[in-house]
């Protein structure tokens, strides 16, 4: 099921807009403040964002603008103001479509569809090549990594480590396991390799090392990336 951020300070717009997504399939969440909805928007799964630009806090632009720098899931603005201005500026930063309020219920729900169709055409195939989870952005056409929008520089190895254990999520692989399938049979090291490198890896992409988000530590069995 897919599922849809609605981010309204209006509780029974919000609401409104809730009840009939949920009746065509969706499931949603709402939140009613723009650092809230800023929060949910980076932090979670969501297949697509209604934003609406009058918010308290974080105003709909700056999430927006913020949202894209990392994620590419359609972002539909919805607005009671009309000027031109403003929906320049809304695609500028990225929005996919704007709607003036008030609007029908049921033209939201039209428009939500055709750009989850319209994403998922054309992402389908660069989504294989990409790899997202909570802030985390791993392109392994291009092998760039990015944290919330910014641009991590690991070694060879490192993004190798860090890529196998993304690509199965919430497995646990003991550092012999790792060891042999980054570093090969025939290599010269020891086990102590694997663990400086999950130590660098989490220097480097976590918030707080010693309280990692990503990289978990199941001790005497070895790690695990927590999705």
């Amino acid at each position: 099921m897919k599922r849809v951020l609605i981010v309204e300070d209006d509780q029974s717009i919000a609401e409104l807009e809730r009840d009939y997504l949920e009746i065509n399939g969706f499931e949603t969440d709402i939140e009613t403040t723009g650092d809230g909805g800023l929060t949910s928007a980076l932090n979670r799964d969501y297949q697509l964002l209604i934003l609406d630009l009058m918010l308290p806090g974080t105003n709909g632009f700056d999430i927006c603008r913020t949202v894209r720098k990392t994620k590419e899931i359609p972002i539909l603005l919805v607005t009671a103001r009309k000027e031109d201005i403003d929906k320049i500026r809304g695609f500028g930063l990225g929005a996919d479509d704007y709607i003036v309020k008030p609007f029908s219920p049921g033209e939201l729900v039209a428009r939500v569809k055709a750009h989850l169709a319209r994403y998922e055409r054309l992402s389908g195939r660069k989504q294989a090549h990409t790899i997202s989870f909570r802030g985390l952005k791993i392109n392994k056409d291009s092998r760039q990594v990015y944290v919330n929008g910014k641009e991590i520089e690991l070694t060879a190895k490192e993004f190798d480590l860090l890529l196998f254990i993304v690509m199965h999520p919430n497995h646990v692989f003991s550092k012999e396991h790792l060891f042999e399938r980054i570093w090969g049979l025939d290599s010269m090291g020891d086990l102590a390799t694997v663990t400086v490198h999950i130590r660098k890896l989490r220097e480097k992409i976590e918030t707080d090392p010693s309280n990692p988000q990503y990289i978990i530590t199941v001790w005497g069995a070895g790690y695990r990336f927590d999705a």
